[in-house]
């Protein structure tokens, strides 16, 4: 049987936060708990702030999917922003000094696949799986 959570944030502040409670509640419902829960929640942290400040067109928010089953979690954060290639979501690597831009190494540490996908009919998906 596959656990699925679909929800949709607005563009405001607080969407980030709501974005990891509802996730946290929905993987302990599940009983997924302990550090698979928090290496996710990491990451669903970075996305959505990523989604929110540079992957979303004016006023709009963006939708949250989590689906598991058996041993694996899928994560997704869908935008309405195209891929531009010279905007593909990628990890990079930050200054130092820089107060940004390790979100996407931090995902790429923590999840054990990840990946970005066009969305019809505008905008991008980007994914994790995890192992849990």
């Amino acid at each position: 049987m596959t656990n699925e959570l679909r929800k949709y944030f607005d563009a405001e502040r607080r969407a980030v936060g709501r974005a990891r409670e509802c996730v946290i509640a929905s993987l302990s419902a599940w009983g997924i708990t302990g550090e698979p829960a928090e290496d996710i929640r990491l990451c669903v942290s970075e996305l959505a702030t990523n989604a929110l400040a540079h992957g979303t067109r004016r006023g709009h928010g963006f939708l949250l999917c989590l689906y598991a089953d058996g041993n694996s979690v899928r994560l997704e954060v869908h935008d309405s922003r195209d891929i531009a290639s010279d905007r593909r979501p990628r990890p990079r690597e930050a200054a130092a000094t820089d107060t940004a831009g390790r979100g996407l190494n931090l995902v790429d540490t923590l999840a054990d696949a990840w990946g970005v996908r066009e969305r019809f009919p505008y905008g991008k998906v980007v994914w994790t799986r995890f192992k849990v």
